[in-house]
């Protein structure tokens, strides 16, 4: 047993014997519940002022709160405490002199970790820090697990949790102890809702689709799979909402969206979990420029609404979200930065795949495990021109073979009116102006069945009853999906995914 255990353990020890201690006295340790809590920040607020000018009057009435006691400086018979809820951290000052025997004795058997509750008015302390004086503590959630110790100085943490692990596996323990954390979810909550009031004052109607789906397509990934036991089927857990929203537009809905959770059975990185969250936008008598316009104003109104400013950090870059953003044709940042002018193919029905392997080579890419020309082009895009979009960067018309749901450019029937906005070296979403002739939808369809068959797994599954739809009639449609994991990585300034999921996916703990 290593040390850092033997210790972990006695202090679990100690607070055993503490809860034991409560328990003999007829405390609760864990009581039912604890009324008229005020939240901490609108009460320092009310009472110090929001710049910490006010000093409380004397005669002002008691406050009631709680929250988690993350310092204790004991002083003798008295003790400082520091407690924190969700939106801040206020002092407290309690001895025997007010406090009733069985309040001061769970004071003297408080650890960090514990959650209290108090009431005592407020006041500042002669170095003027704002503080209530507890006449009544009560004990509402005993720790037994100690918690890591973070330091801070100036409001900021310099010496947080160092086990990366420990915070993504034990998200509880992070929220808990790091500011930082709880900052980031409640700037994730922020961001959704203010997405969804841009969209609801825009006429936008939020709606749900299915998660467990007979047919995975609408994006190409590998789907996870389930059983349905009273049908006896197999299930797809979804990849893409987007067939599902695009036939609420044929039913007559002309602005909808959705909210999404996607799971896609395929690697983990900084970039990409297996549930993630995207929203689908779509508008119908709309088409990939009215989606270009929507994208830059979503992210332009977060970043003033949220931060303040258009301009925004991120690493070391300052990140200009201000609108008209940067535009570059797909092709043709690939021959930019390659050399490469895979152009030259588009006429082409079946173009060779060992000859774009070919060409890949030579500017040092490996396309080994790649089974299709275009998946070979999308290669060159991904690892030469991608990571080099810091700031904002529309890039536009995508070949048709590699888009089977967008509508192709008139007078151009190689490329499509497709787009994907690129931030920080990440795609952060995708637009289409939306195929909706039928037939044309079913030959795509059968291009990518084709294209499985030769063995590219990650292609569209062909979906009939979305032909059928499309039938029906779709108006004229502009689709947008923005991942959100990755808007709010951006927003938050954090490098991983993990950072951003609450409980991202890991390998089980042996």
């Amino acid at each position: 047993m290593s040390e850092a255990e033997s210790s972990a353990i006695s202090l679990t020890e100690q607070r055993l014997g503490k809860l034991d201690a409560m328990k003999a006295r007829g405390i609760d340790p864990y009581p039912v519940r604890f009324s008229g809590k005020e939240d901490i920040h609108t009460l320092r607020v009310t009472h110090f002022g929001a710049d910490n000018s006010l000093t409380p009057a004397e005669d002002v009435q008691p406050v009631t709160t709680a929250g988690r006691v993350v310092a204790i400086r004991d002083m003798g018979k008295a003790q400082f405490l520091q407690i924190q809820d969700q939106n801040g951290k206020i002092q407290l000052y309690a001895g025997n002199k007010t406090l009733s025997e069985e309040d001061y004795f769970v004071l003297r058997n408080l650890d960090l970790g514990d959650i209290i509750g108090i009431k005592g008015k407020p006041f500042r302390t002669k170095t003027g820090e704002p503080t209530i004086h507890a006449d009544e503590l009560k004990i509402l959630s005993k720790n037994l697990a100690p918690l890591p110790v973070v330091k801070e100085k100036d409001g900021e943490t310099y010496d947080g949790i160092s086990d990366i692990e420990l915070r993504y596996r034990q998200r509880y323990i992070d929220l808990a102890v790091n500011a930082d954390a709880r900052a980031t979810f409640a700037l994730r909550s922020a961001i959704l809702r203010e997405i969804r009031d841009l969209l609801h004052a825009r006429g936008f109607m939020e709606v749900e689709t299915p998660m467990m789906q007979a047919i995975a397509s609408g994006a190409a990934a590998r789907p996870f799979t389930t059983h349905h036991n009273a049908l006896d089927i197999d299930l797809y857990m979804r990849i893409a909402p987007e067939l599902y929203l695009k036939r609420l537009i044929v039913g007559g809905y002309e602005k909808v969206f959705e909210m999404n959770r996607n799971f896609r059975n395929e690697g983990i990185s900084t970039k990409h979990n297996p549930e993630f969250t995207m929203i689908e936008i779509y508008q119908a008598y709309a088409d990939y420029h009215t989606m270009m316009e929507l994208t830059q104003d979503i992210f332009e109104t977060l970043a003033v609404k949220l931060l303040g400013s258009t301009e925004i950090p991120y690493g070391e870059h300052t990140i200009s979200l201000k609108k008209p953003w940067k535009k570059v044709e797909y092709l043709e940042s690939i021959k930019e930065a390659t050399g490469l002018d895979f152009a030259k193919f588009l006429g082409e029905e079946n173009p060779s795949a060992a000859e774009a392997k070919k060409m890949a080579a030579s500017v040092g890419l490996k396309a080994d495990g790649l089974h299709t020309f275009w998946e070979v082009v999308d290669l060159a895009f991904s690892e030469k021109v991608e990571p080099n979009l810091i700031q904002p960067t529309i890039v536009m018309h995508y070949p048709k073979a590699i888009s089977p749901l967008a509508k192709s450019i008139p007078g151009n029937p190689h490329l499509v009116e497709r787009f994907e906005p690129y931030i920080t070296g990440r795609e952060m979403g995708n637009a289409f102006s939306e195929l909706n002739d039928p037939l044309e939808q079913e030959r795509r369809f059968n291009e990518q069945a084709a294209q499985k068959e030769s063995g590219a797994e990650e292609t569209m599954a062909t979906d009939d009853d979305f032909v059928t739809a499309l039938k029906v009639g779709m108006p004229p449609t502009g689709g947008l999906g923005i991942g959100i994991d990755r808007l709010v990585m951006l927003f938050a300034n954090k490098a991983s995914i993990k950072d951003v999921i609450l409980f991202p996916l890991l390998r089980p703990n042996k």
